[in-house]
């Protein structure tokens, strides 16, 4: 359902194909990540607009999961915390323009991720 929400919001956007398929690559990545780590969350999708015309797109995936107790590690492509690959922080953060990790142990995590229009 994120990745369908997030191609619609991409495709009015008017985010090229490349770029759709990298921000929902991203939310799906992130998506998982949610629901594996931390049973469930919420996702949220915003639409920016700039003064002088510049758009985008805010995503942010939030939980009350147990959180990441080293972001910067979780942050090493081929680290993880399961049986994945270890690229979906890592590989997340190469796919948007602006990515954001909060998160420590016993508060959940947060991450927010957002890709302009070209």
């Amino acid at each position: 359902m994120v990745r369908q929400k997030v191609r619609a919001s991409a495709i009015d956007l008017g985010l090229s194909l490349v770029d759709q398929t990298k921000v929902v690559t991203a939310a799906s990545e992130l998506a998982r990540n949610t629901l594996v780590h931390a049973g469930g969350g919420r996702a949220r999708i915003e639409i920016l607009q700039q003064p002088g015309g510049r758009r985008g797109m805010r995503l942010t995936f939030s939980d009350d999961g147990p959180g990441i107790p080293d972001t910067r590690l979780a942050l090493t492509d081929g680290w993880t915390s399961g049986s994945g690959l270890g690229l979906g922080l890592s590989g997340s953060r190469r796919l948007v323009d602006e990515f954001e990790l909060d998160s420590e142990p016993g508060r959940g995590t947060v991450v927010t991720v957002t890709k302009w229009t070209r």
